[in-house]
């Protein structure tokens, strides 16, 4: 008889212990969630199971937002903000804490600003503390903040007439923007003071390139067409092309914002492909961004490798577009894009151009190294000693 008491007190004691999940075992459980939806009906109790949970889980939570889908970072926060605001109303949110997340770099960007945004409940004054600091900071909206800070302090200084202040002010607030229309209301001003901008330079656009073309791109065959270029990039040989034979030659676009005008450095060819190459120098191995914007169908190469492409006609081209990320070589590397022109005849669909800037994740421009010539073909984006 006491046996069975002791087993059944056992079973169902082993039972109580089975169903107080730590926070740790309920963040994995959520961050476990597919995308297909499996392991759903556990996250959503993980989710209300760990929102009853006391301050101490907050750090664990702020965390697991490292590498979170979309869905599972919904779910974290609000189990974070229904902890915070309880914790909140009974004194027991720490500042300290989440200052310390928000200023810690290596952390999640959406996590470090919640925890900020939290931190501004209790400390209304962290704003002026935290954000003059993050001018460069890998968070977007931390650097947009910063930056929006010291280019309203250039605009009071101007206003005064403080003119060489207002200056050094504008150029501080530049070397942190990074979002375009950030960088045009500092570079107004700065220009209207007299100043001198590259905007190349500044965004990282690759302005220097060789081009060939046109091949062939009737009835759109010529996206899925390896012409010679995919094979091997040869800026000595000569090709058949859509009409005639065709040969690599130099371009340099004095755009501020790097666009490749093709109908201009070519002609306004319809139903046309041509190759644009040019080569990179890295500092070090290195993860980029290569980012584009183009109103036509395209395939971007880095080091004879395919990194993406997209089929699609004329939406309407802007900076950033697109978005890639591409492994570099420490030293030279090659890119390869393929830019496409479809047979439309509107007006509207006239434009065959590109623009390709490499940068952090945080858009930052990353420029090239310099590098002694090598028995290679130099790059044109290439810097000698």
């Amino acid at each position: 008889m006491l046996f069975r008491v002791l087993m059944t007190c056992g079973v169902m004691c082993g039972a109580i212990v089975a169903q107080a999940a730590t926070p740790a075992e309920l963040v994995q459980t959520i961050k476990s969630v597919g995308n297909e939806g499996a392991g759903h009906s556990a996250a959503v109790r993980a989710v209300k199971e760990l929102s009853q949970s006391d301050a101490a889980a907050l750090p664990e939570i702020l965390k697991a937002f490292e590498n979170a889908s979309p869905l599972q970072s919904n779910w974290l926060r609000g189990a974070f903000e229904a902890i915070a605001d309880r914790a909140r109303k009974e004194n027991k949110l720490s500042a300290a804490m989440l200052e310390g997340f928000a200023r810690d770099t290596a952390r999640n960007p959406s996590a470090r600003r919640m925890a900020y945004e939290w931190l501004l409940t209790l400390d209304a004054g962290a704003s002026d503390r935290l954000i003059p600091g993050m001018l460069r900071d890998p968070s977007p909206e931390f650097r947009r903040d910063a930056v929006d800070g010291r280019r309203r302090e250039a605009d009071w200084l101007r206003e005064k007439g403080f003119n060489k202040e207002a200056i050094a002010a504008y150029r501080q607030a530049l070397s942190g923007a990074v979002d375009d229309d950030q960088v045009k209301a500092i570079v107004k001003p700065l220009r209207e003071l007299g100043e001198t901008v590259d905007l190349q330079q500044h965004f990282g656009f690759l302005a220097t390139w060789r081009l060939i073309g046109p091949f062939d791109n009737t009835d759109g065959k010529g996206f899925d067409t390896v012409y010679p270029p995919e094979r091997e990039v040869n800026f000595a040989a000569k090709y058949a092309g859509k009409s005639a034979e065709v040969a690599w030659i130099e371009h340099r676009t004095d755009n501020d914002y790097g666009i490749v005008d093709l109908a201009k450095a070519l002609e306004p060819f319809k139903g046309a492909v041509t190759y644009a190459a040019t080569e990179y120098h890295s500092a070090s191995d290195q993860v980029v961004d290569i980012r584009l914007g183009t109103p036509n169908a395209w395939k971007l190469w880095v080091n004879g490798q395919l990194l993406f492409g997209r089929d699609e006609y004329h939406r309407n081209m802007q900076i950033d577009q697109y978005r890639v990320r591409a492994p570099l070589k420490q030293g030279q590397n090659e890119i390869l894009l393929k830019v496409c022109q479809n047979e439309q005849s509107e007006d509207w669909a006239q434009r065959w151009q590109y623009q390709v800037r490499i940068c952090d994740a945080a858009g930052a421009a990353i420029p090239p190294a310099t590098a002694k010539t090598s028995s290679k073909s130099q790059g044109p984006n290439s810097q000698l000693e």
